[in-house]
């Protein structure tokens, strides 16, 4: 039998061992980073289709932007609340059945929204859409652990989280609205059972080829366990349940946490109003979904690179600690100035730009936000994550209708242009706010220490 028929097997056939012939590492790493980064993708490539939902919501049933926000807040409010229940459930049983399910379950809330008709159908969806999600980066936060050294997790992590994760964002109203309902001509409600379809593969192929850990994978051999369980004790399970106590008693979680408030308040505005800004500028519908697209692949690019910055400055400073500390902190500033420098620009094109560079220094912190939840948890990996997430969506929840609606009202006028009234809004105060909580972040970050990590309860004498 060759290596590759073994392969589709589940069963890894070693050649006998000799000098001329000798044992290298299977690879079935590289399968998980690729079911990892699908998933990421996939995560983001159907959230972001409310991006092109929203108007046509609005055309086909006449909803006023408070009710279109009253649905999309029955996700933001399921999957803030569902963090740390599914990164404790993914921690108990293992992220094999709990991530298959959860993706075939979102993916199919997405399909009841396509087919739904009224208002309580397509929140009951949103609902269900928020849940099913919220386990996501938990789980992945926890095939990191399992699957990858620490020498090279955090540039997985900025590969998974950041870049694959932000580029499903960019690519997601391109292939809605684009090209299933520009090119093929395609309504929105077939556009996006089209894209559920997607999601529905990704849950029986992750199922398929995903096994919890090396150990449980025949396809591994023992020289590709012996590099991927390097940091790992085989003698404990990781079947554990992390207690608030032990979660409130680690200074730098607590840190990471209000640190992610800020954070997730700061770049929710470019899910929620980014459209709106440059529809702003007098450009058409075609144009904003291209020019909007400009900041998520600038996130998507710097958080991909960001993980490999992140372990080079790891093995620079010779430190851990101040490795996550400087790439935590230096991408927020540097972005804190780009924000100003963005909005100063007269042309459309220079201004997206402008949020490019922005989003992808500000997301290059990205995988270090994985990378030290990793080392602060431990064996409470996912669950550590999901406060972590909680709290950045708690941050998503409250800045939208408490502090950037109420700033957008403020400075929004009613002015007549040519004969024609028209509705002017400045959105520079509220940039300025995203800067503020840029810095604000920053700072958090320079008091993180990664190296304090949460012991079991039970391993203490």
């Amino acid at each position: 039998m060759s290596l590759h028929n073994s392969f589709l097997t589940g069963t890894i056939i070693d050649p006998p061992q000799s000098p001329l012939n000798p044992i290298k590492p299977t690879k079935i790493h590289h399968v998980v980073l690729v079911l990892s980064a699908a998933t990421s993708m996939v995560l983001y490539l159907h959230r972001y289709t409310w991006l092109v939902i929203r108007p046509e919501l609005a055309k086909e049933y006449g909803y006023t932007n408070t009710e279109l926000e009253q649905i999309f807040a029955f996700f933001q409010v399921s999957y803030t609340l569902g963090q740390i229940p599914a990164g404790i459930i993914c921690d108990f049983f293992g992220a094999r059945v709990f991530l298959s399910a959860i993706v075939f379950s979102w993916s199919i809330s997405l399909v009841v929204f396509a087919v739904a008709g009224t208002y309580f159908t397509f929140c009951a969806s949103r609902l269900i859409f928020g849940a099913a999600q919220a386990g996501a980066y938990p789980s992945l936060s926890n095939v990191s652990r399992n699957w990858f050294p620490p020498k090279s997790r955090t540039t997985m992590q900025g590969f998974v989280a950041s870049f694959a994760g932000r580029a499903g964002a960019a690519v997601a109203p391109i292939i809605m609205a684009t090209i299933l309902m520009g090119y093929f001509g395609l309504g929105w409600r077939t556009a996006i059972i089209i894209m559920a379809a997607i999601g529905l593969i990704l849950a029986v192929a992750f199922y398929l080829y995903y096994r919890n850990d090396p150990k449980s994978d025949a396809r591994v051999n023992d020289d590709e366990k012996a590099l991927l369980m390097e940091d790992k004790d085989p003698g404990k399970s990781q079947r554990k349940v992390m207690s608030f106590k032990q979660a409130m008693k680690n200074h730098s979680l607590v840190t990471m946490v209000i640190a992610q408030v800020s954070n997730a308040g700061a770049d929710i505005v470019y899910t929620t109003v980014l459209g709106s800004f440059f529809l702003s500028k007098q450009i058409s519908i075609e144009e904003m979904g291209i020019y909007a697209s400009f900041p998520l692949f600038g996130g998507a690019i710097g958080g991909f690179l960001g993980g490999y910055l992140n372990d080079f400055a790891i093995r620079l400073t010779g430190s851990r600690k101040w490795g996550r500390r400087i790439m935590g902190s230096t991408g927020k500033v540097i972005a804190a100035g780009c924000v100003f420098i963005a909005i100063a620009q007269t042309s459309v094109f220079a201004l997206a730009v402008g949020l490019f560079v922005v989003k992808f220094f500000s997301d290059w912190s990205q995988p270090t936000v994985w990378g030290t939840c990793t080392d602060i948890g431990g064996p409470y990996s996912a669950t550590v994550f999901s406060i972590v997430n909680t709290a950045g969506n708690f941050g998503a929840f409250l800045v939208p209708p408490f502090l950037v609606g109420p700033l957008l009202d403020r400075y929004t006028s009613t002015e007549v242009v040519e004969g024609v009234s028209q509705t002017i809004t400045d959105y520079n105060p509220m940039f300025a706010v995203v800067a503020g909580l840029y810095v604000l972040t920053a700072l958090l970050w320079l008091t993180i220490d990664c190296t304090k990590r949460i012991e079991p309860e039970t391993e203490k004498e």
